[in-house]
């Protein structure tokens, strides 16, 4: 199968070794990986905060570029590594494009509804991919996937609520080989990030992290690993101001799902301690 990937913009600047991860994944499986080079943002900070009018262009751009990889034949589904820029394709483009034409804007474009929801039928987060389409249910036996440690995980909001993931990028970690995946309390509850949520309601965004930072740390996993990285970024910087560190004094870390998956024992995922980011690959 072919597959486009679609980076998201905090992977590609400052993640870049998460779509790194997701590649070798796919490939691993014996796919070919493509990147269409007219990708940008999804709009999706945009259309969060309101700004329909300013994410209209954007979206038009999303759609426009991967939908002539779809008709092309140059790939067959489109993948990401992020929960919530996959929902914001699936749930949000399609009606901005439906508020631009009730709007009656002269350059509203009568087709980017249709096309948008095309676009998004055929676009995938990373798990759901795997394990939808891929057929993939065990991570070690089928990528090789080993990675000796424990860790905890986060269930981000959009994957939860909006692409409703259930269980499935927690099943994948739980069948690596050599990690062990400890319960995470109010596992549910979101980490306070949101995007523009965390700068416009600091203080709120704040208390929310602390509680989450609380309850990764009770668990005693020496890292926490989840399915969107600005979730992980948020999770990731609340871990560092306070110092938090595992019992063996390593800093305890954040990992995107990508990265877990991808490692194996000939190229593994190193930590520092019981676990450590940033090891050989």
């Amino acid at each position: 199968m072919k597959i486009a990937l679609f980076a998201t913009c905090i992977v590609d600047a400052m993640y870049p070794r998460v779509a790194q991860a997701t590649v070798r994944i796919l490939e691993r499986l014996g796919h070919e990986v493509v990147f269409p080079s007219g990708q940008a943002c999804c709009g999706q900070m945009h259309l969060n905060s309101g700004y329909f009018r300013e994410a209209l262009p954007v979206v038009e751009n999303h759609v426009r570029t991967f939908e002539a990889g779809f008709d092309a034949g140059e790939y067959d589904v489109a993948v990401a590594p992020s929960g919530s820029c996959v929902a914001s394709v699936k749930h949000q483009h399609a009606m901005v494009a439906q508020w631009a034409v009730e709007k009656g804007g002269k350059a509203a474009d009568p087709t980017l509804e249709a096309r948008a929801t095309a676009v998004g039928h055929r676009t995938y987060e990373l798990a759901q991919l795997l394990t939808d389409v891929l057929g993939v249910t065990d991570a070690a036996a089928q990528l090789g996937s080993y990675l000796p440690g424990t860790i905890t995980y986060h269930p981000s909001c959009h994957g939860m609520r909006l692409l409703r993931l259930g269980d499935r990028q927690l099943s994948l970690l739980r069948s690596v080989e050599a990690l062990s995946v400890v319960d995470l309390p109010e596992a549910d509850q979101c980490c306070g990030f949101g995007g523009t949520f965390a700068v416009k309601n600091a203080d709120v965004s704040s208390a929310m992290l602390a509680d989450k930072v609380a309850n990764i740390c009770g668990t005693g996993a020496a890292a926490c690993a989840g399915g969107d990285a600005s979730c992980l970024m948020h999770i990731g910087g609340g871990l560092s101001r306070e110092q938090r560190t595992t019992a063996g004094g390593a800093p305890v870390r954040t990992v995107h799902l990508a990265e877990v998956l991808a490692s194996t024992r000939d190229h593994p995922l190193t930590f520092d301690g019981e676990l450590a980011l940033g090891g050989a690959r």
